[in-house]
C-alpha cells in the first residue's frame, strides 16, 4: 500500500514535532496535524516559527520548510480524517484521576473518543497507528470499536511508540536508535506494517526499523522509559549514601559509568527525573502487573516512583536545613522550571514539587526560566491544589531578568540544566545576594563564594 495522506489526531508534544519531520522527508506525502484546540493549532500556523507551541532546538527550521507545502495544521478533524490513508492517534493518556486504577492506570478516554470518529467518519480502509504511550493489548480496543462502530471499512492497527527526548527530540527523529512498528501477523497487518515502514524509510536506515507483534510494541515503551527510570532513580539513591559516607557521588558515578556493561548515560544524580513520560509509564506498569497478580513485580517497579518522590523532598528539606530549618519569608530563587533543558514543557517538574514544599514553609520564592512564563508556572502550582491561586501568586513570583529574580535571595536553587546557566557571571550574583548564601545544583550544597574558584556545574535532570 501506498501512503499519499497522513492525519495525525493531537497537535502536542509527540504529533506536532514527528509530523513535521515526517512531512519534510516525504515531500509526496500531505500530512495534517489536527487538534480541536484553536489556540493551539494558531500557534503552530504562526508565520514567525518562534512562536510555534512546542519549543525544541531545530523544530522551528523544520516546520517553516514543510508547513505549506506538504504539512497543515487544522481543526478540521473529520476531513483530515476522511481524507487518510494512515491516521496518527497522539492524544494525551493521563494518569486516571478517579475510579478504578486511580493514581496508576492510564486514562484511555481519548483514545476511545478518537476511535470512535475515526469510525463515525470513515468511508474507506484506514491504517490506525498508535503514537501514544498506552497499557500493552489498548489495540485489541481500537479493534472492537472500530469494527464494531464502523462502516464496513477494514480498518489495520499499528503500534508505533515513541522515543523521543524532550530537548533533543528533532534530531532524535532525524536520526533515530530504532523506529519500532507492531502490527498483525496477517496478510493485512504485514501490508500495513511495510506502509508504516517505507513511510520510515524515506530516511531511516532499515536496520534500524524493527518489527513485532502489536503487544511487544505497546509494552516496549513501557518498559523503555522504566529502566531509564530507574537508572536515574538508583544514582540518587547512592547519592544520599554518598553524603552520609563521604564518598563523591560524580566519582561513583564515572566508575560505574566506565563499565561497558552499564554505561555512563542516566547516571547524573539529581533533584529527580520529571516530564511526562516516566512517572506515567511506571505507574502504568505497576498497574497492569497488579491486576495480573503480579504483586511483587509491582512493588518493585513502584520503589523507583517512591525514590523519585523522596528525592524531590530531600532536596527541598536540605534547603530548609541549610537556611538554619526555617525560610519564612526567606528569598529562595529558582532557576529553572521546566523539567530539563531545552524544552518548554514542565509536565512533571521537580521544580513545582520542590516550590510547593517550600511554599508551605512560607518561603518567598522567585522563578526565572527562559522558556516558561508567569502563566505556566501558575498553572502548575495551582493543578497541585494545595493552597489558593491568590496564595501562589502572593508567595511566588516569576521574572524575565535571571539577576533580578537572584538579587537579594538567601539561596539560589538551580533546578533546570539550561546551558545559558553555565554563562552567567556569577561573581555578580553572589555579590547581589544575602550572606551566608547558598546555591544548590540538584544534587550538592556548593557555596556560593567558592563558585568562581570551582566552576559552575550543572547536572542533568530528567528525561
Amino acid at each position: 500500500m501506498s501512503v499519499k495522506s497522513i492525519c495525525c489526531i493531537g497537535a502536542g508534544y509527540v504529533g506536532g514535532p514527528t509530523m513535521s519531520v515526517i512531512a519534510l522527508k516525504n515531500p509526496g506525502i500531505k500530512v495534517t496535524v489536527v487538534d480541536l484546540n484553536q489556540a493551539r493549532i494558531n500557534a503552530w500556523n504562526d508565520p514567525d516559527t518562534d512562536k510555534i507551541p512546542v519549543y525544541e532546538p531545530g523544530l522551528g527550521e523544520v516546520v517553516g520548510e514543510a508547513r505549506g507545502r506538504n504539512l497543515f495544521f487544522s481543526t478540521e478533524v473529520d476531513q483530515a480524517i476522511a481524507d487518510a490513508d494512515m491516521i496518527f492517534i497522539s492524544v494525551n493518556t493521563p494518569t486516571k484521576t478517579y475510579g478504578e486504577g486511580k493514581g496508576q492506570a492510564a486514562d484511555l478516554k481519548w483514545i476511545e473518543l478518537c476511535a470512535r470518529q475515526i469510525a463515525r467518519v470513515s468511508q474507506t480502509d484506514k491504517i490506525i497507528v498508535e503514537k501514544s504511550t498506552l497499557p500493552v493489548r489498548t489495540a485489541s480496543t481500537l479493534k472492537d470499536i472500530l469494527s464494531n462502530t464502523g462502516n464496513g471499512v477494514n480498518f489495520q492497527i499499528l503500534s508505533n511508540p515513541e522515543f523521543l527526548a524532550e530537548g533533543t527530540a528533532v534530531e532524535d527523529l532525524m536520526a533515530p536508535d530504532r523506529v519500532l512498528i507492531g502490527g498483525d501477523d496477517t496478510p493485512e497487518g504485514k501490508k500495513a506494517i511495510e506502509a508504516l515502514v517505507n513511510v520510515y524509510g524515506a530516511w531511516v536506515p532499515r536496520e534500524r526499523i524493527l518489527t513485532t507483534n502489536i503487544w511487544s510494541s505497546e509494552l516496549s515503551k513501557l518498559t523503555a522509559n522504566a529502566f531509564l527510570a530507574q537508572r536515574v532513580s538508583s544514582i540518587n539513591a547512592l547519592s544520599e549514601l554518598c553524603e552520609h559516607t563521604e564518598a563523591d557521588i560524580d566519582e561513583v558515578s564515572r566508575a560505574i559509568g566506565a563499565d561497558s556493561r552499564i554505561g555512563p548515560k542516566f547516571l547524573k544524580a539529581s533533584v529527580g527525573f520529571g516530564g511526562s513520560c516516566f512517572q506515567k509509564d511506571i505507574l502504568n506498569l505497576v498497574y497492569i502487573a497488579r491486576t495480573y497478580g503480579l504483586e511483587d513485580v509491582a512493588d518493585y517497579w513502584e520503589q523507583v516512583i517512591i525514590m523519585n518522590d523522596h528525592q524531590k523532598r530531600r532536596f527541598a528539606k536540605k534547603i530548609i536545613k541549610a537556611l538554619y530549618n526555617t525560610v519564612n519569608d526567606k528569598k529562595i530563587a529558582f532557576l529553572g522550571w521546566a523539567f530539563k533543558k531545552d524544552t518548554n514543557d514542565t509536565r512533571e517538574s521537580a521544580a513545582i514539587y520542590v516550590a510547593d514544599h517550600l511554599l508551605f514553609e512560607q518561603a518567598a520564592v522567585a522563578v526565572y526560566d527562559p522558556k516558561v512564563g508567569a502563566q505556566q508556572v501558575y498553572a502548575d502550582l495551582d493543578y497541585l491544589n494545595t493552597r489558593s491561586s491568590e496564595e501562589n501568586e502572593k508567595l511566588l513570583t516569576v521574572g524575565t531578568d535571571p539577576y533580578e529574580v537572584t538579587k537579594g535571595a538567601h539561596a539560589i536553587a538551580v533546578l533546570t540544566e539550561w546551558d545559558e546557566f553555565k554563562t552567567y557571571d556569577w561573581q555578580r550574583i553572589y555579590d547581589q545576594m544575602l550572606k551566608p548564601a547558598h546555591v544548590f545544583d540538584g544534587r550538592n550544597l556548593l557555596n556560593a563564594a567558592a563558585l568562581t574558584e570551582i566552576g559552575f556545574r550543572v547536572h542533568q535532570i530528567g528525561k
